[in-house]
């Protein structure tokens, strides 16, 4: 069996699990996206008191700003995510859920962080995913209504962005050691990375990260294994729930498609 056999029948398995899963697909990718905020609120309300002693010791702003950043992270957050979840203000919701991320980026020090940052750039990745879906839904509205061509549409460039964000979350698994497992990984890693990005065969290669990404977030972020009064407990929380979200992102990549700027469509037209 060829190659090009082995490809066909991936494609073919993908498309049929498409076929079953297209009513769902969406739904289910925006509730793994938005994970990581719920999460992120409801850690706010538990460790209020933690999180405001620690922004008053590195920024010596007060009690009473640290306690209103807590403030606006836990209802910024809980707010957008339930306005996502219900299908209402998603613009909006999207919007503040950047404003949260940047928010965070900027009081936490992430700039420096390269892990963290990437990881932060992917989750905005998955929101600009969940604009072009909007804004394909608003386009179902307004059918008819002359719009801008296919590549230059405003949904298009969302769904390239959502995209090339999207694969920054997987440079932090890349492992650095030279044994042969490590270097198997990196390479088809990195592989289908590429392919997500350029938006060639977009569909199988996202769903074959779903796969990958789900399978390494389940053994080497078990927080569910580790004493919850631990640091790790709360380390590992945080990495599941990131890489929940980004598994999200692909989701919708999954659902939406690649979208006008990609390979895939460039196929089409060739």
């Amino acid at each position: 069996m060829g190659h090009g056999d082995l490809m066909s029948q991936a494609e073919d398995v993908a498309d049929q699990f498409l076929r079953v899963t297209k009513h769902h697909l969406p739904h289910v990718g925006r509730l793994c996206l938005v994970s990581t905020f719920l999460e992120d609120s409801i850690r706010m309300w538990f460790q209020w008191t933690d999180q405001s002693g620690y922004i008053d010791s590195v920024w010596s702003c007060g009690g009473f700003l640290a306690n209103f950043f807590v403030l606006i992270n836990l209802l910024g957050q809980l707010g957008s995510c339930l306005l996502i979840l219900s299908r209402n203000l998603v613009l909006h919701a999207c919007c503040a859920l950047f404003g949260v991320i940047t928010l965070q980026t900027v009081a936490y020090s992430i700039f420096w962080d390269p892990k963290f940052l990437m990881r932060n750039l992917a989750l905005g990745g998955g929101l600009l995913l969940l604009l072009a879906e909007c804004r394909e839904e608003a386009r179902s509205v307004f059918a008819g209504v002359p719009s801008l061509g296919r590549q230059s549409s405003p949904k298009h460039l969302l769904q390239l962005g959502g995209r090339v964000l999207l694969v920054l979350m997987f440079m932090t698994l890349l492992h650095l050691d030279l044994s042969p497992l490590s270097v198997l990984q990196n390479l088809v890693g990195t592989g289908l990375m590429v392919l997500v990005a350029v938006g060639f065969k977009t569909k199988l290669a996202a769903l074959t990260l779903v796969a990958w990404l789900f399978c390494v977030n389940v053994t080497f972020n078990a927080f569910w294994s580790v004493p919850a009064h631990t640091p790790m407990h709360d380390f590992l929380k945080y990495d599941f729930f990131q890489t929940l979200s980004v598994i999200g992102g692909l989701l919708l990549v999954v659902a939406l498609g690649p979208g006008g700027v990609s390979m895939d469509e460039k196929k089409k037209e060739w």
